[in-house]
């Protein structure tokens, strides 16, 4: 009997040491649902170039800045690090909920979203990609809510002091952008003082103008931290150019950027379309973190006048909601601006030469003179027609008859008479 414990004790621990090795470790992603009572619902993938990246382009702004070596902090209802087209994109950060690191985590999909505008990686089969895919996402949670839902909007999502002690992080983490897409609709002085703190330390604050604007019945609820100087509000347009409907008019509307039916990331996996100032925003903090990656000795003051300075101009002015019109990413990093500084700006880098590409433009170029002459040609054509229309029926009302050649007319026999007959008297003349 004693002789066989030794047997069934090695035979125990082996059972519980291959049941322990069987059991399979909770991943994060895996553990996330834990901290949400009611986690939304990934979507599906998205085959099609959305709207906003073929307004934005942002293709022709890679060869001179992607967002390598710059980090943008999403204060958000956190940032999903499974996502596949953000896995690697995206640190820890910080729970500003709990007062814990871990802000890698989303509820809700809402902060995914903002983070995947900015950085989401190119992937084969997905028409979605973000605007500056080397970017280093900070997510900092301050909400468990979506900050567009309620009729707050986003102002019982989060208080002062969460949001204040998210700004500070986000600024001691080294974030050179913070994206704000949650708005407060009352000023708050720990806020305030946090954007201050962040202006001083050099950052580039980004924010949403709020999407509760108020059709004319009254002046629209003040957005904070937008209405804050210093910050850059951000308004939000359709595929037409046009300010949706709900993103609010006043003077803290500094640019404006696509904000409707833009297709974005959700937790987990998966794409939807999202509507409001909140995803208008992060196509800003995206084209600022492109600027301070292509010219890291701008300050924020000077990233912010670029911004502003090469928009493209909006279907409406200041006073309607646009500010100072659409931000353009590839002017905005390579245009340069007339400071009467002595000093030289760094040249642009050269992009790089592709031989497929400037063979299909010489393609162009051939058929383009062909196109043109063909043109001509038929234009010529057209003319003609035109003046013979013009010009016949006005010569059958005069009776005008082409000219042909005919057979000349059949001679008259000759008369043989002397000249004088000419001068001959008739005999039936009267003598006298």
């Amino acid at each position: 009997m004693f002789r066989d414990r030794p047997v069934a004790t090695f035979a125990l621990m082996g059972t519980l040491l291959t049941t322990a090795l069987t059991i399979p470790v909770a991943s994060p992603a895996a553990a996330a649902p834990a901290i949400c009572d009611n986690p939304s619902d990934p979507g599906e993938v998205n085959t099609e170039t959305p709207w906003h990246q073929r307004w934005l382009a942002p293709q022709r702004v890679w060869p001179f800045s992607t967002g390598t070596g710059v980090r943008v902090a999403v204060v958000d209802s956190g940032t999903d690090s499974s996502h596949p087209q953000l896995a690697g994109r995206v640190a820890t950060g910080f729970d500003a909920l709990r007062g814990t690191p871990g802000g890698d985590v989303d509820c809700v999909s809402h902060g995914t979203a903002v983070a995947s505008i900015i950085a989401a990686r190119r992937q084969d089969g997905v028409g979605f990609h973000g605007l500056a895919p080397d970017v280093t996402i900070v997510p900092v949670r301050v909400s468990e809510r979506n900050a567009n839902e309620g009729p707050g909007a986003g102002g019982e999502t989060v208080t002062g002091a969460v949001f204040a002690q998210a700004i500070r992080h986000a600024v001691d983490d080294g974030a050179d952008v913070i994206n704000l897409s949650v708005t407060l609709y009352q000023p708050d002085p720990d806020v305030e003082q946090a954007v201050r703190y962040a202006l001083e330390k050099d950052v580039v604050l980004v924010a949403a103008a709020g999407n509760q604007h108020q059709d004319g019945a009254r002046p629209d609820p003040v957005p904070y931290p937008a209405a804050y100087d210093g910050v850059i509000g951000v308004g939000a347009i359709d595929q037409y150019g046009a300010r949706i409907r709900q993103s609010q008019i006043g003077p803290y509307v500094d640019i404006s950027a696509p904000g409707g039916a833009v297709v974005a990331a959700t937790r987990l996996a998966g794409h939807n379309t999202y509507d409001g100032t909140s995803f208008a925003a992060p196509m800003v903090s995206a084209t600022a973190a492109l600027i301070r990656a292509a010219e890291p000795n701008l300050s924020a003051r000077e990233v912010t006048r670029r911004l502003l300075a090469t928009a493209d101009p909006a279907r409406g002015d200041a006073t309607r909601g646009y500010g100072s019109g659409v931000v353009n990413p590839y002017r905005a990093v390579t245009e340069r601006l007339t400071t009467g500084d002595p000093v030289a700006q760094p040249p642009l880098p050269e992009v790089p030469y592709d031989a497929a590409a400037q063979a299909r433009a010489d393609r162009w170029a051939v058929f383009g003179r062909l196109a043109l002459w063909i043109g001509l040609a038929l234009a010529m054509v057209a003319v003609g027609v035109g003046v013979l229309a013009t010009l016949l029926p006005r010569g059958r009302r005069t009776r005008w008859r082409p000219t042909r050649p005919s057979a000349p007319p059949p001679s008259e026999p000759e008369i043989d008479e002397p000249e004088e007959a000419f001068f001959r008297v008739p005999n039936s003349m009267p003598r006298g």
